[in-house]
């Protein structure tokens, strides 16, 4: 298996559609609006192989000082083999050094983060409207 990282924004919304949805991302159910928010990211990293998307990561930044991940998510049948690392690392060539990188997390995705460097930030308290039912 051969994984390439890569900056490209030259993704197909069927591409999209299908690690959102194999992920049950709620976001799956607005394509023509995730399609344009991947878009419109400071940063987007994909993971291929072949032609086969089987990740990506977005951020969105203030440029300086605040950067949030929003989106990281792996096929599947991929999870496991280093590309959500992978992908994460390349996020953090452009953004290792700003003073606050923010992400929520549920799930086993928290084990991921920790493991990454990621810690709950004090005694802050994760808030947000949201219209999705998968967290």
């Amino acid at each position: 298996m051969q994984i390439i990282i890569s900056e490209t924004r030259d993704l197909l919304l069927e591409d999209i559609l299908k690690l959102y949805k194999a992920n049950e991302w709620s976001s799956a159910n607005k394509p023509l609006q995730l399609h344009q928010a991947l878009l419109n990211s400071e940063s987007l990293i994909t993971a291929w192989e072949n032609k086969k998307l089987v990740g990506l990561g977005n951020a969105i930044s203030d440029g300086y000082l605040t950067v949030y991940y929003p989106h990281l998510l792996v096929l599947p049948e991929y999870q496991g083999k280093g590309i959500g690392k992978m992908i994460l690392e390349k996020l953090q060539e452009k953004y290792r050094d700003f003073h606050m990188q923010m992400l929520t997390a549920d799930g086993k995705a928290v084990a991921f983060y920790k493991k990454n460097g990621f810690e709950r930030a004090g005694k802050t308290e994760p808030m947000w409207i949201y219209q999705g039912e998968e967290h």
